[in-house]
């Protein structure tokens, strides 16, 4: 056999570090830090020993280098000797559960962090992650990374860890070529016999005879050259210490091939030199799509909905509002908190590896997420509050100064990149009385709360007064932190005022002010309503009719189109496991359709009106006994015949629907007070479009999706991910459902092209490979989930509706200020912009030049062009996902590519 035909083993040692899974952070640690120092003596022992892939991840090193920091030089010198790889990740993601920033900051964070040790690993690395993101090959491309590795979404795996033959796959080979929406590609390589396929190699010449007959077999099997891919590693794998010498007998056992310890640079380069011209080209979502539909786990996303929920507030706060503020404020002179915005985005990515933002984990592992989100939470709290208050120093609030001295300003800030109207809460304070250690605090409360009341108006920015809600709350102690000097406590009235806010500028701000007075007449709030009759709320745009079961209808006046049946909560058995949802046999759904709910008016304002439904729906209190014998025998969640429990619970649902005065949406928010085990439970909305297919907010795209399954799907669920809404529609009718943080859903196969919400997923066990309860995953007690529907006439119109669902799910920024001069209107917009069909996604400053980086997205399926307005003079360039730049921009519109993602950088003339 020549040289040229020789069969080349690339052996590829790795460990899939799970940093919390089946045991909680900490015990993983440890195993951690033992595999690392393993690693380092087989380094300086075995000369042999060539190289170790860290899993792409730098997080990895992270935590190594939190027990050991005085190795870093060690790990630095071993990745300029080539033997280790880092990057191109901070963390291994899970895609769908993770925002189109989230991705991006993952890929920022981890390029910056693996170049202060060495070379950067150019392989866009997602071993084990649940279905691959549509945009990957675009996102790769522009960070300069032509391979992706995956291990999913092409062929369904099994927990036994396998990737199984089908009859029907998507591509023959384990390599081919991966296409973007937007055309970009890169070579896709899976793992077609897992990452585990060269793990524990044996050193005794019998077995290893046995060992490489059967894994050469298999990777033969797919391999499209002569070149093999064999993984010497799995989850959390110790170093095999003997590698060499096992790797000594596979060459004295098959002299015709060739066995390499080898890495991912040369077994790339030597794949893409030999590769076939008749490799697949497969293009978007990889999620399994054409397997028989049980292994997607897809159901992850109902999993634990409370962490997703605490996701989508903790990502929305950064790459939405924290950001933002930041930047527009580093315009106006204020030093931009690089440090602290990465350290937010570290802390909250620790909670997004797939095991962990999936939900398929041990309860400790979640009480440690929470307290992760809510330590980078509390850090992009104070950075938006030290921002606001920054810009509304800058605010010209003169005007209000006619109206007397206690009259309280303040600004509302819209961060969405959409001009929109908002219904606004906030508290503010006026009458400030500071005091000292001195002086008694009794004292100073009882002045304040003689000298002051909670009467008054608002007014907005030209001094028109508005209707507005206030509650007083009385006095209340507060403080401040002033830089400059020691903290200063005080007593203060406060006030919540609740008013619409109309036509807020898209990147801009509204300043409005308070004006304490007790003459009623003036004070008195309008007599408008939008409630028309008995259970009936109407604005502009949309009537929304509640029926005695709680349902209720809504009628699109612009598009003059009728939406019946809405709201109705469906409940069923799940005798499945965090990672997959299982009907039991026989299972017959229980809905609150024709049940009678109690229904009230609850809030009734001029700007705003509400109904509060309450409905209790008889459930069975868990499954019967059989499930727990399933479970601890480890019976495969397909062979379970457990069904039901006969004993049932309430299960008590109070669903708050509201109408604002200009908005063209309906929001919805649902408590849900759980005593079952063991169900789901999901709202339907039926859109009145019966169609193949349907679209769903996905990363730096929507994606188009099959509402009918391929021919060998046997699930008889179909649930599928969603960022922020999925859409069903045809000509003439489309309705959107939008949600924070419920990222699964079912376009069902009726005639009513119905949508099927998840709101509640209750399951006792991990599953996988053992047995592990998670008590806490019954999400047993009080549960909310918000969401809202979205009318449209389909056609581009609907792109129109996806911009009113991302900004739903953004809150408006408010900070009270005084009465001052300043450089900036009462009523401003820092960046403007417009494109059909374009989406905006973020704005922040570049950590190397200081250069303002925004970024969009075309939803569309055509090119479409971007222009840009600001009132600042800068000089705009081209740029990409790692804000390097690529060209000039010479000229306006800027084009935008069907489905491409774009990045401006702005630097300041």
């Amino acid at each position: 056999m020549t040289e040229a035909n020789k069969t080349v083993v690339h052996v590829i040692s790795h460990t899939h570090w799970d940093r919390e899974w089946y045991m909680p952070y900490e015990a993983h640690h440890v195993k951690l830090i033992e595999t690392i120092d393993s690693l380092i003596d087989t380094f300086e022992s075995d000369p042999d020993f060539k190289s170790f892939y860290l899993d792409g991840q730098t997080i990895v090193v992270e935590d190594y280098l939190q027990v050991y920091p005085e190795k870093r030089e060690v790990i630095k010198r071993l990745c300029d000797e080539g033997k280790l790889s880092l990057g191109p990740w901070y963390i291994l993601q899970d895609e769908f559960l993770t925002s189109g920033e989230a991705n991006v900051r993952n890929l920022q964070i981890g390029h910056r962090d693996a170049r202060t040790f060495g070379p950067i690993s150019k392989i866009g690395y997602f071993p084990d992650s649940f279905g691959n993101m549509g945009q990957a090959a675009q996102i790769l491309q522009q960070a300069g990374i032509s391979t992706a590795v995956f291990g999913r979404g092409v062929k369904a795996t099994g927990f036994n860890n396998r990737v199984e033959d089908a009859s029907d796959q998507e591509s023959p080979y384990s390599e081919l070529i991966w296409q973007s929406p937007d055309g970009s590609k890169v070579l896709g390589i899976l793992f077609a016999n897992w990452y585990n396929n060269g793990m524990e190699i044996p050193v005794d010449p019998d077995t290893a005879k046995s060992y490489w007959d059967h894994r050469l077999t298999r990777a033969r099997q797919y391999a499209s050259t002569r070149h093999l891919l064999l993984m010497n590693g799995c989850d959390h794998q110790p170093i095999q210490t003997d590698l060499s010498e096992a790797l000594r007998v596979a060459r004295e056992l098959y002299p015709d091939c060739e066995f390499i310890h080898s890495n991912y640079d040369d077994y790339v380069k030597a794949v893409k030199d030999e590769l076939p011209d008749d490799l697949t080209l497969t293009t978007g979502e990889l999620r399994g799509q054409h397997t028989d539909g049980w292994y997607s786990l897809v159901n992850t996303a109902s999993a634990r909905v409370y962490i997703k929920q605490l996701n989508q507030q903790n990502q929305t706060l950064l790459e939405k509002i924290a950001e933002p503020l930041a930047a527009l404020a580093h315009g106006l002179g204020k030093p931009y908190p690089h440090g602290l915005l990465q350290y937010a985005w570290k802390t909250l990515m620790q909670n997004h590896p797939h095991d962990s933002i999936c939900g398929c984990s041990v309860d400790e592992v979640y009480h440690e997420m929470k307290t992760r989100f809510a330590k980078s939470m509390e850090v992009g709290s104070a950075l938006v509050a030290g921002s606001a208050r920054f810009i509304s120093d800058k605010v010209d609030t003169s005007i209000f100064a006619s109206f007397g001295e206690h009259t309280t300003p303040f600004v509302v800030y819209n961060t969405s990149g959409y001009t929109s109207s908002s219904v606004v809460t906030l508290d503010i304070e006026w009458s400030h009385r500071f005091f000292n250690q001195n002086e008694d605090p009794g004292s100073v409360f009882k002045q304040v709360s003689d000298r002051t009341h909670g009467e008054g108006y608002l007014v907005n920015s030209q001094g028109d007064r508005i209707d507005c809600t206030a509650e007083d709350l009385g006095v209340r102690f507060g403080y401040e932190l002033p830089n400059d000097k020691f903290r200063q406590p005080y007593m203060a009235r406060a006030l919540r005022l609740t008013f619409e806010a109309k036509l807020l500028p898209a990147l801009g701000l509204e300043t409005f002010a308070w004006i304490p007075t007790k003459d009623s007449g003036i004070s008195k709030i309008s007599t408008d309503t939008l409630i028309t009759d008995d259970f009936t709320m109407e604005n502009e745009y949309l009537r929304v009719i509640v029926a005695q079961d709680g349902s209720f209808s809504m009628f699109d006046k612009t598009n003059d189109v009728l939406y019946s049946g809405l709201g109705v909560y469906e409940d069923v058995g799940d005798i499945g496991n965090e990672y997959i949802f299982k009907q039991p046999e026989g299972d017959v759904a229980l809905t609150t359709r024709g049940v009678p709910a109690e229904i009230r008016l609850t809030e009734n304002a001029p700007y705003r009106a509400a109904f509060e439904i309450r409905h209790t729906l008889a459930v069975p209190a868990s499954a019967d006994e059989q499930l727990q014998q399933e479970v601890e025998t480890m019976v495969e969640f397909r062979q379970r015949k457990s069904v039901r429990s006969q004993q049932l619970v309430p299960l008590n649902i109070v669903t708050r629907i509201s109408l604002d005065r200009e908005g063209r949406s309906l929001q919805v928010h649902t408590r849900i007070d759980n005593t079952a085990k063991d169900h789901r439970l999901r709202v339907l909305l039926p859109s009145g479009v019966k169609t193949g297919v349907h679209y769903a907010d996905s990363v730096f795209e929507v994606a188009e999706r099959q509402t009918v399954p391929a021919p060998e799907w046997e699930n008889l669920s179909n649930c599928q991910h969603m960022q922020s809404f999925v859409d069903v529609h045809a000509d003439g009718r489309g309705l959107t459902a939008a949600g924070k943080g419920l990222n699964e859903y079912e376009v069902l196969q009726d005639d009513e092209g119905t949508i099927a919400l998840t709101l509640l997923r209750s399951i006792g066990e991990l599953g996988d490979w053992g047995v592990f309860h998670t008590p806490d995953a019954q999400c047993l007690g009080e549960n909310e989930a918000e969401w809202s529907l979205i009318p449209h006439r389909g056609g581009d119109n609907r792109f129109t509706a996806y911009r009113e669902a991302y900004r739903f799910a953004i809150p408006v920024t408010t900070s009270q200020t005084g009465i001052h001069e300043g450089k900036l209107p009462p009523v401003h917009s820092f960046l403007v912009w417009d494109g059909n069909e374009i989406a905006f996604s973020n704005l922040k400053i570049n950590e190397d030049n200081g250069d303002l980086m925004a970024r969009w997205y075309n939803l569309g399926c055509t090119p479409s062009n971007l222009s840009i307005y600001t009132r600042e003079k800068f000089a705009l360039y081209n740029s990409n996902i790692m804000e390097e730049k690529t060209s000039e921009v010479q000229t306006q519109p800027i084009p935008v590519s069907k489905a491409g993602i774009v990045t401006v950088g702005f630097t300041a003339k």
